[in-house]
Protein backbone atom coordinates (compact mmCIF):
# COMPACT_ATOMS: atom_id res chain seq x y z
CA UNK A 1 0.00 0.00 0.00
CA UNK A 2 2.89 2.12 0.51
CA UNK A 3 4.35 1.28 -2.45
CA UNK A 4 1.35 3.00 -4.34
CA UNK A 5 1.17 5.75 -2.07
CA UNK A 6 4.66 6.65 -2.97
CA UNK A 7 3.69 6.12 -6.67
CA UNK A 8 0.76 8.90 -6.37
CA UNK A 9 2.71 11.27 -4.58
CA UNK A 10 5.30 11.14 -7.45
CA UNK A 11 2.84 11.29 -9.90
CA UNK A 12 1.40 14.42 -8.46
CA UNK A 13 4.64 16.02 -7.71
CA UNK A 14 5.72 15.57 -11.49
CA UNK A 15 2.46 16.90 -12.49
CA UNK A 16 2.35 19.82 -10.18
CA UNK A 17 5.98 20.56 -11.74
CA UNK A 18 5.45 20.25 -15.10
CA UNK A 19 2.57 22.14 -15.29
CA UNK A 20 4.34 25.06 -13.68
CA UNK A 21 7.27 25.07 -15.79
CA UNK A 22 5.00 24.28 -18.82
CA UNK A 23 2.74 27.24 -17.90
CA UNK A 24 3.56 29.15 -15.29
CA UNK A 25 7.04 30.04 -15.58
CA UNK A 26 8.20 32.40 -18.24
CA UNK A 27 10.65 32.72 -20.39
CA UNK A 28 14.52 33.79 -18.92
CA UNK A 29 16.59 36.52 -20.17
CA UNK A 30 19.43 34.85 -21.73
CA UNK A 31 20.78 37.63 -24.46
CA UNK A 32 23.73 35.66 -25.12
CA UNK A 33 21.82 32.09 -26.12
CA UNK A 34 18.13 33.31 -27.06
CA UNK A 35 17.31 29.84 -27.31
CA UNK A 36 17.86 29.36 -23.85
CA UNK A 37 15.34 31.67 -22.72
CA UNK A 38 12.72 28.62 -23.44
CA UNK A 39 15.10 25.88 -23.19
CA UNK A 40 16.34 26.51 -19.81
CA UNK A 41 12.58 24.40 -19.02
CA UNK A 42 14.37 21.26 -19.96
CA UNK A 43 16.58 21.30 -16.73
CA UNK A 44 13.43 20.59 -14.84
CA UNK A 45 13.29 17.52 -16.55
CA UNK A 46 16.94 16.65 -17.04
CA UNK A 47 18.51 17.72 -14.01
CA UNK A 48 16.25 15.31 -11.85
CA UNK A 49 16.72 11.81 -13.93
CA UNK A 50 20.51 12.68 -14.06
CA UNK A 51 20.48 12.89 -10.03
CA UNK A 52 19.11 9.87 -10.29
CA UNK A 53 21.44 8.08 -12.29
CA UNK A 54 24.16 9.35 -9.92
CA UNK A 55 22.13 8.14 -6.96
CA UNK A 56 21.90 4.33 -8.95
CA UNK A 57 25.45 4.05 -9.38
CA UNK A 58 26.21 5.53 -5.83
CA UNK A 59 24.10 3.00 -4.84
CA UNK A 60 25.16 0.02 -6.57
CA UNK A 61 28.66 1.58 -4.93
CA UNK A 62 27.81 1.24 -1.80
CA UNK A 63 26.00 -2.51 -2.01
CA UNK A 64 29.44 -4.06 -3.91
CA UNK A 65 31.66 -2.56 -0.83
CA UNK A 66 29.36 -4.34 1.42
CA UNK A 67 29.07 -7.50 -1.04
CA UNK A 68 32.94 -7.81 -0.89
CA UNK A 69 32.55 -7.03 2.88
CA UNK A 70 30.11 -9.59 3.64
CA UNK A 71 29.90 -12.15 1.11
CA UNK A 72 26.17 -11.63 1.15
CA UNK A 73 24.56 -12.41 -1.87
CA UNK A 74 21.35 -9.86 -1.39
CA UNK A 75 23.70 -7.01 -1.37
CA UNK A 76 24.98 -8.15 -4.73
CA UNK A 77 21.02 -7.98 -5.77
CA UNK A 78 20.87 -4.68 -4.66
CA UNK A 79 24.07 -3.38 -6.26
CA UNK A 80 22.84 -4.99 -9.68
CA UNK A 81 19.53 -3.66 -9.52
CA UNK A 82 20.29 0.03 -8.36
CA UNK A 83 23.19 -0.14 -11.17
CA UNK A 84 20.24 -1.44 -13.90
CA UNK A 85 17.89 1.37 -12.65
CA UNK A 86 20.77 3.72 -12.85
CA UNK A 87 21.89 2.84 -16.87
CA UNK A 88 18.44 3.13 -17.72
CA UNK A 89 17.94 6.75 -16.21
CA UNK A 90 21.46 7.44 -17.71
CA UNK A 91 19.98 6.53 -21.57
CA UNK A 92 17.04 9.27 -20.65
CA UNK A 93 19.98 11.69 -18.98
CA UNK A 94 21.92 11.42 -22.59
CA UNK A 95 18.84 11.79 -24.51
CA UNK A 96 17.37 14.83 -22.58
CA UNK A 97 20.88 16.35 -22.53
CA UNK A 98 20.50 16.14 -26.97
CA UNK A 99 17.13 17.52 -26.82
CA UNK A 100 19.25 20.39 -24.95
CA UNK A 101 21.91 20.04 -27.24
CA UNK A 102 20.29 20.68 -30.67
CA UNK A 103 18.94 24.54 -30.39
CA UNK A 104 21.98 25.36 -27.87
CA UNK A 105 24.54 24.09 -29.34
CA UNK A 106 23.88 23.43 -32.75
CA UNK A 107 23.88 19.80 -33.02
CA UNK A 108 22.58 16.85 -30.77
CA UNK A 109 25.69 15.52 -30.10
CA UNK A 110 29.02 17.14 -30.10
CA UNK A 111 31.35 15.30 -28.16
CA UNK A 112 31.66 18.03 -25.25
CA UNK A 113 33.63 16.50 -22.33
CA UNK A 114 29.89 16.52 -20.09
CA UNK A 115 27.90 15.02 -23.19
CA UNK A 116 31.61 12.27 -23.74
CA UNK A 117 31.79 11.58 -19.89
CA UNK A 118 28.50 10.77 -19.47
CA UNK A 119 28.41 8.40 -22.64
CA UNK A 120 31.91 6.73 -21.53
CA UNK A 121 29.77 6.14 -17.75
CA UNK A 122 27.05 4.59 -19.80
CA UNK A 123 29.40 2.35 -21.47
CA UNK A 124 30.92 0.98 -18.00
CA UNK A 125 27.86 0.05 -16.59
CA UNK A 126 26.74 -1.68 -20.02
CA UNK A 127 29.54 -3.33 -19.08
CA UNK A 128 29.16 -4.45 -15.90
CA UNK A 129 25.75 -6.36 -16.94
CA UNK A 130 27.98 -7.61 -20.07
CA UNK A 131 30.44 -9.12 -17.35
CA UNK A 132 27.31 -10.70 -14.96
CA UNK A 133 25.71 -11.99 -18.30
CA UNK A 134 29.09 -13.76 -18.88
CA UNK A 135 29.45 -15.79 -15.32
CA UNK A 136 27.20 -18.01 -14.10
CA UNK A 137 28.52 -19.17 -11.61
CA UNK A 138 26.84 -16.76 -8.58
CA UNK A 139 29.34 -16.14 -5.97
CA UNK A 140 32.18 -15.71 -8.92
CA UNK A 141 29.44 -13.43 -10.43
CA UNK A 142 28.55 -11.16 -7.69
CA UNK A 143 32.78 -10.68 -6.78
CA UNK A 144 33.66 -9.94 -9.90
CA UNK A 145 30.52 -7.38 -10.51
CA UNK A 146 31.28 -5.93 -7.15
CA UNK A 147 35.06 -4.86 -8.46
CA UNK A 148 33.60 -3.43 -11.30
CA UNK A 149 30.99 -1.38 -9.55
CA UNK A 150 33.47 -0.04 -7.23
CA UNK A 151 36.57 0.74 -9.71
CA UNK A 152 33.37 1.67 -12.65
CA UNK A 153 32.49 4.86 -10.43
CA UNK A 154 35.26 6.38 -10.95
CA UNK A 155 33.33 7.46 -14.20
CA UNK A 156 30.72 8.66 -12.32
CA UNK A 157 33.55 11.49 -10.78
CA UNK A 158 34.78 11.80 -13.97
CA UNK A 159 31.39 12.51 -15.26
CA UNK A 160 30.70 15.03 -12.61
CA UNK A 161 33.76 16.73 -12.37
CA UNK A 162 34.49 16.92 -16.22
CA UNK A 163 32.55 20.33 -16.88
CA UNK A 164 35.16 22.00 -14.07
CA UNK A 165 38.19 19.53 -15.74
CA UNK A 166 38.06 20.59 -18.96
CA UNK A 167 36.48 23.61 -21.16
CA UNK A 168 32.65 22.69 -21.60
CA UNK A 169 29.34 24.45 -23.08
CA UNK A 170 27.53 22.65 -20.23
CA UNK A 171 26.69 24.10 -17.26
CA UNK A 172 28.66 23.52 -14.07
CA UNK A 173 27.00 20.32 -12.56
CA UNK A 174 26.91 22.56 -9.14
CA UNK A 175 27.08 26.15 -10.84
CA UNK A 176 22.07 26.00 -11.47
CA UNK A 177 21.29 29.14 -10.07
CA UNK A 178 17.11 29.41 -10.12
CA UNK A 179 14.84 32.05 -8.74
CA UNK A 180 13.50 30.40 -4.88
CA UNK A 181 10.08 29.29 -6.80
CA UNK A 182 11.91 27.31 -9.46
CA UNK A 183 14.40 25.91 -7.16
CA UNK A 184 10.98 24.38 -4.82
CA UNK A 185 9.65 23.50 -8.19
CA UNK A 186 12.59 21.60 -9.14
CA UNK A 187 13.85 20.24 -5.80
CA UNK A 188 9.82 18.60 -5.96
CA UNK A 189 10.37 16.77 -9.57
CA UNK A 190 14.02 15.81 -8.54
CA UNK A 191 11.88 14.10 -5.43
CA UNK A 192 9.44 12.69 -7.72
CA UNK A 193 12.16 10.80 -9.67
CA UNK A 194 14.08 9.72 -6.65
CA UNK A 195 10.39 7.98 -5.70
CA UNK A 196 10.60 6.59 -8.95
CA UNK A 197 13.94 5.52 -9.15
CA UNK A 198 13.11 3.14 -5.49
CA UNK A 199 9.86 1.90 -7.14
CA UNK A 200 11.91 0.72 -10.19
CA UNK A 201 14.64 -1.11 -7.68
CA UNK A 202 11.79 -2.62 -5.78
CA UNK A 203 10.19 -4.04 -8.83
CA UNK A 204 13.36 -5.07 -10.32
CA UNK A 205 14.36 -7.16 -6.85
CA UNK A 206 11.06 -8.61 -6.70
CA UNK A 207 11.89 -9.48 -10.15
CA UNK A 208 14.89 -11.30 -9.96
CA UNK A 209 14.06 -12.99 -6.58
CA UNK A 210 11.38 -14.39 -8.59
CA UNK A 211 13.97 -15.88 -11.41
CA UNK A 212 15.87 -17.33 -8.63
CA UNK A 213 12.82 -18.98 -6.83
CA UNK A 214 11.87 -20.61 -10.46
CA UNK A 215 15.72 -21.61 -10.61
CA UNK A 216 15.38 -23.77 -7.71
CA UNK A 217 12.21 -25.04 -8.98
Amino acid sequence: MLKYAALVLAFLLFTYGSYNVLFVFGDISSPGNPPMAKLYRNVFFHVPINVSAFLGFTAALVASILYLHTRRLRYDLIASSTAKVGLLFTTFTLLTGMVWAKPAWGAYWSWDPRQTSALIMWFVYLSYFTLRNAIPEKERRARASAVLGIFGYASVIFTLLSTRIFPSLHPPTLGLRLEPEMGMVLGLMITAAVIVFFSLVSLEIKIEKLKEAREVR
